[in-house]
């Protein structure tokens, strides 16, 4: 039996995986880090050490908006949600990340 441990994210990826959870809704930081892990089947886990700076510096570029709400376990927390421009920022993020994939894949085939 094998164990499956946590890969480092690849430079960049960060934001787009935070915009593409927040697709769903609005969800405060730590179900945003739990649907990231959950959907990637416990490959990618996001540390709050770079989670809670990511949030923060994507407020300040207008990518998010936030207001505090209560949690599943009744706790106050803070609650982020995509603007249009964090919808048009995914957009470009996942196209441009599909083209490094597929070069990769190129690169890969061929070598």
């Amino acid at each position: 039996m094998t164990t499956t441990e946590p890969l480092d994210l690849l430079p960049g990826t960060l934001y787009m995986l935070i915009l593409r959870t927040l697709v769903r809704g609005p969800m405060h930081g730590y179900a945003i880090a739990r649907r990231i892990q959950e959907s990637s089947n416990d490959v990618l886990t996001v540390e709050e050490g770079s989670l809670y700076p990511a949030l923060n510096r994507m407020l300040v570029k207008g990518w998010l908006e936030s207001e505090w709400g209560i949690s599943e376990n009744n706790r106050r927390a803070r609650y982020y949600q995509l603007t249009p421009q964090g919808r048009a920022v995914l957009s470009q993020e996942e196209k441009q990340f599909q083209s490094l994939v597929n070069a990769i894949f190129q690169v890969m085939r061929t070598v």
